[in-house]
């Protein structure tokens, strides 16, 4: 189902819903926005809930968001986002290794993704290419996909985490952060057991003996990769 039109002006500004949980983040963001004349923030959210129910209420041109978001998945949202208002551009601006969520984010549903660190130089083009319903990632990224596709094969560098599916890639990084398998359950939406049943994987996937050695694992990688 698309997202319900508004019944501003063709040449109105466009309408675009900031979803993070920093709120310097946000305001950073919606200063650069406030000085183009055809853009306009229409609203802030730092969870997924509230930002779906402001998707519904505010009726905007274009999601920015996060992957990390107050007690809740960005990737998550962007599913949700997907699902019920499929024509919605979600552009991800986060601080995550584009070389690791760019594809899943895809996956998810957004249109394009660029690093926190690329923001002020690179945010208004990329705000511009994904409202005009085209692709955005950074140059670097951009190469390395077209290389893999070329060569038919994944860089044989690349970490083993990113043998880990999206969803196993979720729980990975909540168990990094110290959450219990019943907070990741309730953040992910998921039962108990299957949050059980995706450990398991991961542990198998990565070679790891035990709980302890996941634990250890995952806090050291989100500490390298995700320092948010």
């Amino acid at each position: 189902m698309a997202a319900a039109k508004s019944s501003e002006p063709k040449d109105a500004p466009k309408r675009v819903l900031l979803v993070d949980d920093h709120a310097v983040v946000r305001f950073g963001i919606a200063q650069l926005l406030h000085k183009e004349k055809d853009l306009v923030v229409c609203g802030e959210e730092e969870d997924a809930g509230h930002a779906l129910a402001a998707i519904e209420r505010l009726k905007p041109d274009l999601v920015i968001a996060d992957i990390s978001l107050k007690d809740s998945s960005g990737l998550e949202l962007m599913r949700n986002i997907q699902a019920q208002y499929d024509k919605l551009p979600v552009l991800v601006v986060s601080t995550h290794d584009e070389n690791m969520y760019a594809e899943i984010a895809f996956r998810a549903g957004a249109l394009g993704y660029l690093m926190k660190g690329e923001t002020l130089e690179k945010l208004i083009p990329a705000v511009r290419r994904v409202l005009s319903g085209s692709i955005y990632v950074s140059e670097a990224l951009a190469a390395r996909m077209l290389e893999r596709q070329i060569r038919g094969k994944a860089d044989i560098q690349e970490s083993p985490v990113k043998g880990l599916s999206d969803r196993e890639l979720e729980v990975y990084e909540l168990i990094g952060r110290w959450k219990k398998t019943s907070e990741i359950a309730a953040e992910l939406h998921l039962s108990v057991k299957t949050v059980e049943y995706y450990r398991e994987q991961i542990k198998l996937k990565l070679n790891l003996k035990n709980a302890a050695e996941l634990t250890q694992h995952a806090t050291a990688w989100v500490q390298r990769e995700n320092p948010v």
